[in-house]
């Protein structure tokens, strides 16, 4: 049994997020999780609300709430639609606990004890229109090296060029709009990214094992001569970890806080330490997961993000975590997704435009979202999504082939043996042709699970839903059952472990369909990972009781579809 630590990236504080987000980081690292947890490993799967900085600021006023009400409030909403997708999260933190403030404070102090931290009087942006300092990500303009015009001061999203707002050509506030710009002189605490670059480069190379998208992301930055750049760590804002050297004051950084690149990451470890303390244990528990001196030597740890991330995964928090030359794990493998567009574009919350979580919740159940979004998951090259794409991975995949499957068997064998599972005949070549398909089909599947190769995991769940279709289509025992009963029996006692087959297979991609399977069957959700196909067939004996399940999967009609594609299209 190994140990493996999961951590999702942060979903920001500041509204709800799409089915982009939720595909690009959460969905993911909880189908591996869950898979991983089946095969009998100890996981613990972390994430948590990314809650400090200008925008969570921002949006507080708008909602008229001050910066901690209106995250207590956006944590509640987040947390409650990451259950109703069924992310099973070992825990569901906060940036703004009091874990993550200790936790960020000790590492800006180990850092400056080891000289990474510099102390810099710079310039930054102040609006007169705002009456505040602008973060660089609040001042957009177009870069400098792509032409793209609305480049922020700290990144393009375009290039993916990191920058400084005086880089920018046309700076505007982000807010206002307004152009009346002034610089004033601050001062601030800068890390020495660039003095780490040796090191990152050595530990980035040794990653033979990252997908390409990782290491050529991580690469590109550390290759290009101003990609690893010293960065700020503190900003002048009211809302965030108030800066200080452990737990000692830092002279002349009064009333600044950290800046929130800085400290999410390190909720990894906050939220970690959130859960020992929400389960009454010692800091033992959670330190066993993150610091090698304490028994994390031995933990495998998968980071799953988005692309826009792995900059701050690859070299930013991994400067924090060398840098302070304490024995903390680092990062065995990172997952990076492209991005999921929606319907040729892009997801828009000003213009309406895409589909969120709640609003997606509000439409169908959360395994529908599911199924699709990781059947189609933005591996390789970004996804789109398009209602006559998720109508028909619906209609095709979860009510024919799955749902459709275990609807016939257990209801003819309802009408001609009872409940419960038949005995009498015997398995034969027809079996033993289904046995060796799905030995092989579990195989893969399982390869491309324990490498998160999640679309093509999916294709090979489906391959086995379509294997057993195939296998009852062939059989025909509602034929059979006209002339020899007992060989009616024996192929319905197979469809019948047939089912519960796929609930365990299925319960990484559709965990509630999954749990629904398995109640039907009267087991217990925590079923154990079949060893072969024959174990699995053979799981359920002669007598063992079941009850016909409801529909599992209610198909889209295409006025339904229709209605759907009006709703989300957007205001223009």
């Amino acid at each position: 049994m190994a140990r493996i630590l999961v951590t999702s990236a942060l979903p920001y504080i500041n509204g709800v997020k799409h089915l982009g987000n939720l595909v690009g980081s959460m969905l993911p690292s909880d189908a591996y999780a869950r898979f991983m947890r089946q095969r009998g490993h100890e996981v613990m799967f972390i994430c948590a609300t990314d809650e400090h900085g200008t925008p969570a600021e921002l949006a507080a006023t708008k909602a008229g709430k001050s910066p901690a009400e209106y995250c207590a409030d956006m944590y509640e909403v987040q947390k409650r639609l990451g259950e109703g997708f069924g992310l099973s999260f070992d825990h569901f933190g906060r940036s703004s606990s009091k874990h993550n403030h200790r936790l960020t404070q000790h590492f800006a102090g180990a850092l400056a004890r080891e000289g990474l931290i510099e102390e810099v009087t710079e310039t930054q942006v102040f609006s007169h229109a705002d009456g505040r300092f602008l973060p660089d990500r609040y001042i957009e303009g177009t870069c400098p090296n792509c032409g793209y015009e609305r480049a922020r001061g700290d990144q393009c999203e375009n290039c993916t060029k990191q920058l400084d707002p005086t880089d920018l050509i046309n700076p505007r506030s982000a807010i206002s709009g307004s152009t009346d710009l002034e610089p004033r002189e601050t001062k601030h605490l800068y890390l020495k990214q660039s003095a780490m670059r040796d090191r990152l480069r050595s530990w980035i190379e040794s990653k033979t094992d990252w997908p390409i998208l990782s290491t050529s992301i991580a690469k590109k930055w550390l290759d290009d001569g101003d990609g690893l750049q010293d960065r700020g760590i503190t900003r002048d804002l009211d809302w965030g970890i108030p800066v200080k050297k452990g737990e000692e004051d830092w002279p002349g950084m009064e009333g600044k806080v950290f800046y929130v690149w800085f400290d999410a990451p390190i909720e990894y470890l906050g939220a970690t330490a959130e859960w020992a303390e929400a389960n009454g244990l010692e800091d033992a528990a959670w330190e066993r997961w993150w610091r090698t001196d304490k028994g994390a030597d031995d933990v495998r740890y998968v980071q799953i993000m988005g692309k826009d991330n792995v900059p701050f995964h690859t070299l930013s928090f991994p400067s924090t975590i060398l840098g302070s030359n304490e024995p903390w794990k680092l990062v065995d493998y990172i997952k990076s997704f492209n991005w999921l567009n929606y319907e040729g574009g892009k997801f828009s919350t000003s213009q309406g435009r895409g589909i969120f979580m709640d609003q997606a919740l509000d439409i169908l159940p959360g395994d529908y979202w599911r199924w699709w979004l990781l059947s189609n998951a933005p591996e390789t090259s970004d996804s789109d999504f398009t209602w006559e794409s998720f109508q028909n991975g619906i209609n095709k995949d979860l009510a024919d082939v799955l749902g459709n499957f275990v609807s016939r068997v257990t209801k003819f064998c309802r009408s001609k043996f009872g409940e419960e599972v038949p005995a009498g005949g015997e398995s034969g070549a027809m079996e033993a042709e289904l046995e060796a398909e799905l030995d092989k089909r579990m195989a893969a599947y399982a390869a491309a699970m324990e490498g998160i190769e999640i679309r093509k995991a999916a294709q090979e769940l489906r391959g086995a839903w379509v294997a057993g279709n195939e296998y009852l289509q062939k059989a025909a025992p509602w034929a059979a059952f006209k002339t020899d009963p007992q060989a009616a029996a024996a192929q319905i006692r197979v469809a019948i472990n047939l089912i519960r087959l796929y609930a365990i297979l299925s319960r990484p991609f559709i965990p509630a369909a999954s749990e629904t399977m398995l109640a039907s069957l009267n087991l217990d959700p925590d079923q154990p990972w079949p060893g072969s196909a024959r174990e699995a067939l053979t799981a359920l004996p002669a007598g063992h009781a079941f009850s016909v399940p409801e529909n599992l999967f209610a198909k889209i009609d295409d006025d339904q579809r229709e209605a759907f594609a009006a709703r989300f299209a957007g205001k223009g």
